[in-house]
């Protein structure tokens, strides 16, 4: 036995070469499309399967199972299912903008672009819109290869009419490369292509002036700046997004275009997820009210019709299917065979030197037929002045051919063509029928040679051919085209119901909310001897501002508060506060309301209640205090109140105009009554508490369970200066009976 010889390889080597064979093999035979005729190797042999077995769009319907069959039998050697995938693709008008197959059955929904029926079960045939693809497919325009067993010939490519990649896009992924490219409108491409075809050194600027951006089959806004779409063609990557289209009837919002290839029911999915999670108190029902007339119809009720319907959309459009982004990536098989990603401009010159190439070749390929029947009819024409003698030879000449040649000094060729006439068919031969066909050959002759030498020619006639397809299929721009997106997720406070509250503080420290304004405080259960320490009244969607003793500010999410109907939380417990400190008074407003806030030092300014909200759990230092002064609760302000009226413990009692008191962001503030610091220290002396007043307010003092009511007229007299002492009011002596029960109250009877 001889011993064996082996060729060794390092595993290495070994490797590399088969992963680049494989990825080689993706990229051209399976993945990228051609930017001749834009398919991919699948969809090119399932359209050639389909014009072979005589599927033009005048025919009738054929099972598509029959299609399949002849497809991975004869030129795809793959699954029946991936063949089957491709072809229903192409007759999907949501997936492919100018659909190449025409369907019979059930060929999916944008809803669901998989739920296509069996192939056992659809029908199929061309759309007259394949044809451009495939026309001129028998007329020596493109170059044919065996197929994957040698058995039949298959196209290496079709002889495209138009910029078939341009109009239908395409999207795949092959071995570290893909390619995404969206689709374009008809009219748009052609004007463009011949825009270059008539100025070749136009450049991006005017072809843009043309070609407005990607077209798709539905009404959905693409959203890109004429500066993003200038980068995306200039380079052949970029990016857009597709908004879906909208409309409002009454209190419904009716969604009747989708993004491409969004699912009408996960985008309902996705907003009854939001309604779950309370995420849009504004929305109360969702319905797809979709049938064979209207695809798409997605309804959105609303609470009411004061729901602001364009900031709900922007919503969902940040939030949903409702808008998505989409990718480009210009990535082809070049003329020259490798993949190649093309600017706008290089693709479309790229194209129309395939088309000048595939007309020369169909140009050539008739020519070559004409001069093929001319060299036969010269033949004929010149048998016809004695077809006697013709017959006489064809039925007794034992070679006729070789007498034929020699008599009439014929070629080989026209002595054949003779020999295939019927006998009674040459006798019948009519000169002037034979001279009419030559000279409307030679016309034709003469015509195609004088294009095929000249390149102006030539381009008319490619630009005439496209003017033509335009007539036939074109339509004008479906999706329009806008700016920017104003789409933004609700913050939490737009997501919440508004309602109205009362928002309780207790002396202890807890908090809780109830909801509606007529609820009394006083009413509710506390916990042992703790009892109402302050409320405010407010709306859910607004921030409660709790004061503590130390001067700080601390910021609550109302919504958030326990429920009035238990005894609420430690207000400790939500806050980072310091240990030891009272929490003093609890606001509610909007960004410019006013409060007057102070102390008992006498000390006090107007703040606005966006400079006393904080978003940290630490709170702010809002208000400095004197020595020995205690916070005291803030009161809001009205647009008419004129006064500010301020008392001490001793009784004395001081009113001046509010227009005194400064608008501060925090700090000490300014002195509201004068208290002399050593009384202060010593806590002989304070400010027990202030009012608001208007210009028609009585003013109501308690001291324990007495009481004395000052109207507009009695209180006058005690108008004085900011930081003046007061006067004392009356028989309110006795300094041990005032301190902490003293009170003071806006009585408006």
């Amino acid at each position: 036995m001889g011993k064996n010889e082996f060729d060794s390889i390092s595993l290495k080597k070994y490797a590399e070469e088969s992963y680049l064979n494989y990825a080689m093999y993706v990229i051209l035979d399976r993945a990228l499309p051609n930017v001749g005729d834009g398919l991919k190797p699948v969809q090119r042999r399932i359209l050639y399967a389909m014009s072979e077995l005589g599927l033009d769009a005048s025919s009738k319907y054929k099972k598509s199972a029959r299609t399949v069959g002849d497809v991975i039998g004869k030129f795809h050697p793959h699954g029946d299912s991936a063949a089957y995938e491709a072809m229903v693709l192409m007759a999907q008008n949501f997936s492919f903008k100018y659909p190449l197959v025409d369907g019979q059955g059930n060929w999916g929904s944008q809803d669901d672009p998989k739920s296509f029926a069996a192939m056992r079960y659809t029908e199929s045939k061309l759309t007259n819109f394949a044809n451009l693809l495939i026309s001129e497919l028998k007329s020596g325009t493109v170059d044919w290869q065996p197929n994957f067993d040698g058995s039949l010939l298959e196209p290496v490519i079709f002889p495209s009419k138009i910029p078939m990649i341009l109009l239908n896009g395409t999207s795949g992924i092959a071995v570290g490369m893909a390619t995404d490219i969206p689709s374009h409108n008809i009219n748009e491409i052609i004007d463009a292509t011949i825009k270059i075809l008539d100025k070749p050194k136009s450049d991006l600027k005017d072809i843009l002036k043309i070609i407005k951006g990607p077209d798709f089959s539905n009404m959905s806004s693409i959203i890109a700046s004429y500066e993003e779409l200038e980068e995306m063609y200039f380079t052949g990557r970029g990016g857009f997004k597709i908004q879906a289209n909208w409309k409002q009837e009454k209190n419904q919002i009716v969604i009747d275009a989708l993004p491409y290839q969004a699912s009408g029911s996960k985008i309902l999915e996705q907003i009854a997820e939001q309604m779950v999670n309370k995420k849009l108190p504004m929305v109360v029902d969702l319905a797809d009210e979709g049938d064979h007339e209207f695809p798409i119809r997605l309804v959105i009720s609303l609470k009411s019709n004061r729901v602001n319907a364009e900031d709900l959309m922007n919503h969902l459009f940040a939030s949903t299917d409702l808008q998505k982004s989409y990718r480009v990536n210009m990535n082809l098989i070049s003329l020259k065979g490798g993949p190649k990603v093309f600017p706008l401009m290089e693709l479309l010159k790229e194209w129309i030197v395939f088309r000048k190439n595939t007309v020369k070749r169909k140009l050539e390929h008739r020519l070559d037929q004409v001069n093929d029947r001319l060299h036969i009819l010269e033949g004929l024409l010149l048998i016809f002045i004695d077809i006697d003698k013709v017959i006489k030879i064809i039925r007794n000449s034992e070679y006729p051919k070789k007498e034929l040649i020699k008599a009439f000094k014929l070629s080989e060729i026209q002595a054949n063509a003779i020999l295939e006439i019927k006998l009674r068919q040459l006798a019948k031969l009519e000169q002037i029928k034979l001279e009419n066909e030559r000279d409307q050959l030679i016309s034709e002759q003469e015509n195609i040679e004088k294009i095929l030498k000249s390149k102006t020619r030539l381009k008319t006639l490619i630009k005439n051919e496209l003017i033509e397809i335009k007539e036939t299929f074109g339509e004008e721009r479906i999706s329009p085209i806008i700016e920017s997106s104003k789409a933004k997720i609700f913050s939490e406070e737009e997501t919440i119901v508004t309602e109205p509250i009362t928002v309780v503080l207790s002396k202890a420290g807890w908090i809780r909310s109830a909801k509606g304004h007529d609820i009394d405080p006083k009413s509710l259960s506390y916990r042992g001897d703790d009892s109402l320490q302050d409320f405010t009244r407010g709306k859910s969607n607004q921030l409660a501002v709790f004061l503590d003793s130390n001067g700080k500010a601390y910021s609550i999410a109302s919504h958030s508060l326990p429920s009035a109907r238990g005894m609420g939380e430690p207000i400790t417990g939500r806050l980072n506060a310091d240990s030891g400190v009272q929490f003093i008074s609890s606001v509610i407003g909007s960004d410019k309301d006013r409060f007057l806030i102070m102390n008992s030092g006498g000390y006090g300014y107007i703040a606005v209640y966006e400079n006393m909200t904080s978003n940290t759990k630490n709170g702010r230092a809002f208000m400095k205090l004197p020595e020995n002064a205690q916070m005291l609760k803030a009161i809001p302000v009205r647009d008419d109140h004129t006064h500010i009226a301020a008392v001490s413990n001793i009784g004395k009692l001081l009113i001046f105009e509010i227009s005194e008191l400064p608008i501060l962001g925090k700090g000490k503030g300014n002195k509201i009554i004068n208290i002399p610091k050593a009384k202060l220290a010593s806590g002989e002396e304070f400010m027990a508490h202030a009012q608001l007043l208007a210009i028609d307010s009585s003013l109501k003092i308690e001291v324990g369970k007495r009481s004395v009511t000052l109207k507009p007229k009695d209180w006058s007299e005690y108008i004085l200066s900011r930081a003046k002492r007061g006067k004392k009011v009356g028989k309110l002596i006795n300094i041990e009976r005032l301190t902490e029960e003293v009170k003071i109250s806006k009585d408006d009877s």
